[in-house]
């Protein structure tokens, strides 16, 4: 065997297992898209007018589970009057875990 067919096959090896770590790493989703999901599960039944979100994730702990949250709020009118609802949204999956009024 020659050096260098030891030599690709080492680096090939390492490419690959590099993207194996990087395809299994867990994501976390986006603010942005965290916010996305939030508007297109409440527009059916509220009319979003705005909305707002926490940039950075923080810990929240639900019925003695931890979470890692983006807090946030949507605004929507309502028979002539502004109502403000605030949501934590998972940030690994994007689940709405609570959304209330202010």
């Amino acid at each position: 065997m020659k050096i260098t067919d030891l030599l690709i096959g080492t680096a090939v090896g390492f490419a690959a297992g590099y993207a194996v770590k990087e395809a299994c790493a867990q994501k976390d989703v986006s603010p942005e898209k965290a916010l996305k999901q939030v508007k297109s599960n409440v527009q059916p039944r509220i009319p979003v007018n705005g909305s707002w979100i926490h940039m950075n994730p923080e810990h929240y702990e639900k019925n003695h589970v931890d979470y890692d949250v983006y807090r946030g709020g949507i605004s929507s009118n309502e028979d002539g009057q502004t109502k403000q609802m605030d949501f934590v949204v998972d940030a690994k999956t994007g689940t709405i875990l609570e959304l209330g009024t202010q």
